[in-house]
């Protein structure tokens, strides 16, 4: 019961009730991410092309698209990444979403959200003053 009023009441959790059936009557699972969303095609855009779309995990937050996924959805690639054999190089690292807003945010030194600690100045600056 929960899953069905915060799907009639909220957009950004997930999917609402319009797009679940939407989803159930024209789209075909192409596959699903590590982080737990779920893509699909079906139907032409007004461009002419399948139509692409994703069903997110929990809020829907288009950073959270790893990169392989965002260049299917956006048809930059034909191939879905679930149907590739990608294997990443070492020095990739793993996708992270922003996470700007957040607590886990950058902040970097010397940001009022930072340490709340002020580098001391090294004399190499003046402050302006009017007049001067």
């Amino acid at each position: 019961m929960k899953t069905f009023f915060v799907q009639l009441f909220t957009w950004w959790n997930s999917q609402t009730l319009n797009t679940r059936f939407h989803t159930w009557r024209h789209g075909t699972r192409v596959g699903e991410d590590d982080v737990g969303n779920v893509y699909y095609e079906g139907g032409i855009d007004s461009e002419g092309r399948t139509r692409r779309w994703v069903i997110y995990k929990n809020y829907s937050e288009a950073s959270s698209i790893p990169p392989g996924w965002n260049g299917w959805i956006h048809h930059r690639v034909d191939v879905a990444p679930s149907n590739e054999n990608y294997q990443p190089r070492d020095w990739e690292k793993p996708h992270q979403p922003n996470l700007t807003g957040s607590a886990a945010a950058y902040r970097p030194k010397g940001s009022i959200l930072g340490t709340r600690h002020r580098p001391q100045v090294t004399g190499d600056y003046d402050a302006w003053t009017p007049g001067s």
